[in-house]
């Protein structure tokens, strides 16, 4: 047995290839399961991790994803999304995948090794950057080595890790335990420990776009409608938010030049794109309170 969970042998798993296939899927259906319950205990450190995520993005810094393996596909997953999803802008975001996107058809070990091409891969890393480095042991070389070497560039350092008392938490400035049980088949963190780590992703930069006025009343009013399917989305959020037709809805997003925010805006009285940007300009690009500043203000002129 190892002495780390994400090596050890799950307690169930004794047999597991004598069982039926109904038998054996139940139980990889329960293993990921406990393996989703393991985010709650992280809550808290997964707040501080999207605070400092939405100030960097804020000030214009980077952020920075950097891992190996699968724990590198699911930093890269989450990184890739943002631009259209909450308009985040794409030279805001790098992704550290040990072996480059080679490795994206052929996920080789070995570069999970490589520290000194980490700290060439590292290079890229500022001052002021946020730097989220995911390893399921906690002891990937690559990640770090990449932790180390941003913590000397003067970057914040998100460290997710599966094992209590990874060495990778000592790079960190947030550290995220996500203590997974053993894996089903033992050592394939791409399963529970996978399955937590993507829902730390998604909770982390969710929250981040929370905080950066990207999401209202459950819409995201940031996205980037570049095709069929997400100018229906577009067109669907000014007209539930702005209580207008998705015909009105879809000429005001072209009027703002894609941009649902200032549509709703448009859609709420103010009277042309510049006034409407202004709004949201001195409302930290918050629709919540540019909207109501719109509302409050009688006879809303381009000056506001």
């Amino acid at each position: 047995m190892s002495r780390t969970a994400t090596e050890a042998r799950h307690r169930n798993a004794k047999g597991l290839d004598a069982l039926s296939p109904l038998e054996v899927l139940a139980l990889l259906a329960a293993g990921q399961q406990a393996a989703a319950a393991a985010v709650d205990a992280a809550i808290p450190a997964i707040d501080q991790a999207s605070e400092l995520f939405a100030n960097t993005v804020r000030v214009g810094n980077k952020l920075v994803y950097a891992g190996a393996g699968s724990s590198g596909l699911m930093a890269m997953a989450d990184a890739l999304e943002l631009p259209g999803t909450y308009g985040i802008r794409q030279e805001q975001i790098v992704v550290l995948l040990a072996g480059g996107v080679e490795s994206l058809s052929d996920l080789a070990g070995a570069p999970e090794d490589d520290v000194e091409q980490a700290r060439k891969d590292a290079a890229v890393i500022g001052s002021g950057d946020c730097v989220i480095c995911v390893s399921a042991s906690g002891s990937t070389p690559y990640a770090l080595a990449v932790a180390e070497e941003a913590r000397s560039r003067g970057a914040k350092v998100v460290a997710l890790a599966n094992n209590a008392g990874a060495r990778l938490f000592t790079h960190a400035d947030v550290a995220i335990l996500l203590e997974t049980p053993a894996e089903v088949i033992a050592g394939s963190t791409r399963m529970g420990a996978g399955t937590a780590q993507k829902i730390a992703f998604n909770m982390l930069s969710t929250l981040a776009a929370i905080r950066l006025g990207h999401v209202h009343d459950g819409h995201m009013v940031n996205l980037n409608p570049d095709n069929e399917k997400l100018r229906l989305r577009a067109a669907r959020i000014v007209s539930d938010i702005a209580g207008v037709g998705t015909d009105e809805a879809a000429r005001l997003i072209d009027e703002a030049d894609g941009s649902v925010k200032v549509a709703v805006l448009l859609a709420s009285g103010a009277p042309d794109v510049d006034a409407a940007r202004r709004v949201l300009a001195a409302s930290d690009e918050r629709l919540r309170p540019a909207l109501a500043e719109i509302n409050a203000t009688t006879g809303f002129h381009k000056s506001a």
